[in-house]
């Protein structure tokens, strides 16, 4: 079976195409993208005002599962990744068990291979229990399938204890994921710091919060040659530190 795909915006970052242009697609794979394609016998589709690219990557998700299935399972965020063109998920560690172990690592993998519509790679914690007390066992999890390393939702307090986390995520060729937060800094806060927090009495959270963290953990990334992902960057200080780190 052949489907034509006429006049799509086409948008292929790896092959370097962008333009109006035809796609046909043969038994399943692509053959030919074009200008203009003629092919009476193919199924056309009209893709004028669509934008076609190959499918998107989401390295942040929230699946819940295991053990907070009531906001949210590995099925339903697969089924609502696929509706908004996401094909590929990392799915984060901060379920009940945590994924601090090899076996929740291989839970998740064998519940996605059951019943997920995309692709789902597992994030394994950086300590036990997301807790930045001890590091969680990192060469099982990159043995049970681990694509990175986080504590998500909670910061690695402990420097030493992120620098050897970095050290071994460099050592099994995994990214380390930060959650840049320093919780001594913004502890009860409700809004960012400033002038309107104390107009209305609130107490703030100020912008070094985050981005002395970034600061350290783009330090120990130099250090240690780990690769570095900061998650959830909101500050224009946090951009600077790492655009000048790139």
């Amino acid at each position: 079976m052949s489907l034509l795909i006429r006049g799509a915006e086409l948008v292929d970052p790896e092959k370097k195409l962008t333009g109006t242009l035809d796609v046909l697609i043969e038994n399943g794979v692509i053959s030919r993208i074009e200008k203009k394609i003629t092919n009476g016998s193919a199924k056309t589709l009209d893709a004028r005002g669509l934008h076609l690219m190959p499918g998107l990557v989401d390295i942040h998700v929230h699946l819940r599962q295991p053990g907070r299935e009531d906001c949210e399972t590995i099925e339903s965020g697969s089924r609502a990744a696929l509706r908004g063109g996401f094909t590929s998920l990392c799915a984060m560690p901060n379920t009940d068990p945590p994924c601090d172990t090899e076996t929740v690592v291989e839970y998740v993998k064998h519940e996605a291979g059951r019943v997920a519509g995309v692709n789902i790679y597992p994030l394994g914690c950086i300590s036990r229990g997301r807790k930045g007390e001890e590091l969680a066992e990192i060469g099982g999890l990159k043995a049970a399938g681990v694509v990175g390393l986080t504590d998500d939702g909670a910061p690695v307090v402990d420097s030493e204890l992120m620098r050897r986390a970095m050290e071994y995520a460099s050592g099994f060729g995994l990214c380390v994921i930060s959650h840049a937060e320093d919780t001594s800094l913004c502890a009860g806060g409700v809004m960012n710091e400033g002038e309107v927090s104390m107009r209305l009495g609130l107490r703030g959270s100020p912008n070094a919060a985050e981005s002395v963290m970034i600061a350290r953990d783009i330090a120990l990334a130099e250090l240690t040659g780990c690769r570095l992902h900061i998650a959830h960057v909101s500050t224009r200080q946090g951009c600077d530190l790492i655009a000048e780190a790139k």
